[in-house]
């Protein structure tokens, strides 16, 4: 960029030297001035262009953070969810187990019952013989 308005600004020079008259200080004032025009206008697109890739990184970064945001939504509510399965798996298993052991309870309670009453009936038995 600087040799192409360094060219610039000598071709300017030679062509108003030559195509006027006019002083070599002049010529030189007025290559100078286009050169640092041409300067303003590149260094304006340049800031343009840097304020434009600025709002695309800004645009990019919130629409990353937005899915991030959505990502860790739907992971919490799938980590709720699975502990609410898991939860009503345990009280199942509980309920289970709960009636399994009343169950195992009564039989072992009827049972007690059925040996008692032999129990009580051999005794019969034996205090009636001599």
């Amino acid at each position: 960029m600087k040799k192409s308005l360094l060219i610039a600004s000598m071709i300017a020079l030679t062509l108003t030297a030559c195509g006027e008259k006019k002083p070599a200080v002049d010529a030189a004032k007025d290559a100078a001035t286009k050169a640092m025009d041409a300067t303003k206008d590149a260094a304006g697109k340049a800031a343009d262009a840097a304020k434009d890739a600025a709002g695309a990184a800004a645009t990019a970064a919130k629409d990353a953070a937005g899915a991030a945001a959505t990502a860790a939504g739907d992971a919490a509510k799938a980590t709720g969810d699975a502990a609410k399965d898991a939860a009503a798996k345990t009280m199942e298993a509980t309920k289970d187990a709960a009636a399994a052991t009343g169950a195992a309870a009564s039989a072992a309670s009827d049972a007690a019952k059925d040996a008692a009453a032999k129990a009580v009936e051999a005794a019969k038995d034996a205090a009636k013989k001599p």
